[in-house]
């Protein structure tokens, strides 16, 4: 059903309602003949939901900066840990600075660990309260393209950015319908993105760092499902991941990320050179 609003003598569609859902702004969605939402396919065979999904990174990038919420979970072995983070992140620079709280061994969330200060940047992660011998005072930088995951996961929060710019590789997009998501209404998709063809529509800023994690997991395929405000802005990202190279067998990451507070002012600065750590250390992981 079409629901239609006269505006200044023109007719302006409203929504389109599939079964028990409204899919608000989305008539092309198109609804399946059990009434759930489902791909509509163009000449091009990319859906009108597969090309939202894939507009998410523009749209963060046009609201410039965002308080970031993120959690990472790892299951390998019927073993779970949790690694969670808050921050902030400004799209403009590609830089953020979260505060990372570990699991103990126990796998309980902060117990006993200081949490670890992570600034992003283009191409580099710098760690603070490392551990593993480096000085209390002093920073890790790691180089992200160097990482065999380009440190989607490595460093215990997916860079928002990398994130989105991952969603351009999106494809097998299904519309779930609108939801509300701490107050604000959503459009919410699932979906697969392919590694390989999001590395190649990329910017240049986030391509590295794809292109290094075409080699860090089993499959360029990532599951994932994403939501969408009004403006088309990522508001909640959960993508899978699934090691390869140096992993246990079968060790599976699941990286959740949220942003609110769009165009709040986010100050990153970058550790001076005398402040990073020079020498060796286990590994780049938190």
């Amino acid at each position: 059903m079409v629901v239609q609003e006269w505006r200044g003598g023109g007719v302006v569609v409203v929504a389109v309602a599939c079964g028990t859902g409204l899919a608000v702004g989305l008539l092309t969605t198109g609804c399946s003949p059990d009434g759930a939402a489902a791909d509509d396919q163009e000449p091009s065979g990319r859906s009108a939901a597969a090309a939202e999904v894939r507009g998410s990174a523009a749209a963060l990038l046009r609201a410039g900066s965002a308080r970031v919420r993120t959690s990472m979970e790892t299951v390998s072995g019927g073993t779970r840990v949790a690694i969670r983070g808050t921050g902030g992140y400004d799209f403009a620079t590609s830089t953020g600075r979260l505060r990372v709280v570990l699991p103990d061994p126990a796998g309980r969330t902060g117990g006993g660990h200081q949490p670890v200060t992570e600034i992003l940047a283009p191409g580099a992660l710098f760690m603070k309260n490392r551990g593993a011998g480096v000085p209390a005072d002093k920073w890790v930088r790691v180089a992200t393209a160097a990482l065999s995951d380009g440190n989607l996961v490595t460093g215990g929060a997916t860079d928002p950015l990398a994130a989105a710019e991952l969603l351009r590789g999106a494809r097998e997009v299904t519309y779930q319908g609108e939801e509300r998501l701490d107050g604000v209404r959503v459009r919410h998709y699932r979906g697969t993105a392919d590694i390989q063809a999001a590395a190649q529509q990329a910017s240049a800023r986030t391509r590295p760092a794809l292109v290094a994690a075409e080699q860090g997991f089993t499959t360029d395929a990532v599951p994932f499902e994403v939501y969408l405000d009004e403006d088309g802005r990522l508001r909640k990202v959960r993508q899978w991941f699934r090691y390869a190279n140096g992993a246990p067998k079968g060790a599976a990451v699941t990286s959740t990320t949220e942003l609110s507070d769009f165009g709040t002012r986010v100050a990153v600065r970058l550790p001076d050179e005398r402040d990073i750590y020079a020498g060796k250390i286990a590994s780049p992981a938190p």
